[in-house]
């Protein structure tokens, strides 16, 4: 787990934006019928390089949106961001989610579906290719695209890594 850039970072020092992936209507068979509850899935992000997700249950939408939001603040992770795309390629894998996730030049804008969307643009990746594969369960997809933007290391963390100049990493 050397590789991955998960450091906590504080939600209350920085100014998040939400965004509401999913919202499910569950139930719950009881003896009397059915009871239902709702989940959400919620990615937050300050749009620079910091992003979140989190899951909400609750009997009403609101309530499990809130409870989401929560979540998520308690779960932000740095995401390296050149130039307002990804360091490089990265897959991601999570359950059945498979995301295949690529830097694309400036002026692309964001290519990915649904799901993948919500956390490129909380994260502050404003042009990147993504595609997703296998699952499209949001939740799978949204822990995915996390799971290849954690594995993503920039020159500079690998400078750090091995312990060199910056130079020596593109040099070898």
């Amino acid at each position: 787990m050397s590789q991955k850039n998960v450091r906590a970072i504080k939600a209350s020092d920085i100014d998040l934006k939400e965004k509401v992936v999913a919202i499910k209507r569950v139930a719950k068979v009881v003896k009397g019928g059915r009871r239902f509850s709702f989940s959400a899935i919620v990615v937050v992000g300050d749009g620079n390089g910091v992003a979140g997700y989190g899951l909400g249950k609750a009997n009403e939408v609101t309530d499990a949106i809130t409870k989401g939001i929560d979540d998520a603040k308690k779960n932000l992770v740095k995401v390296p961001v050149l130039n307002g795309t990804v360091p490089h390629e990265a897959i991601g894998k999570f359950g059945g989610g498979f995301v295949l996730v690529k830097p694309a030049s400036q002026g692309t804008g964001v290519i990915a579906g649904g799901a993948m969307r919500a956390v490129f643009e909380s994260a502050g990746v404003h042009n990147v290719l993504a595609k997703s594969k296998g699952s499209s369960n949001p939740h799978n997809v949204v822990k995915a695209t996390f799971d290849a933007l954690l594995n993503m290391r920039d020159a500079y963390t690998v400078a750090q890594q091995r312990g060199v100049e910056l130079s020596k990493v593109f040099n070898g």
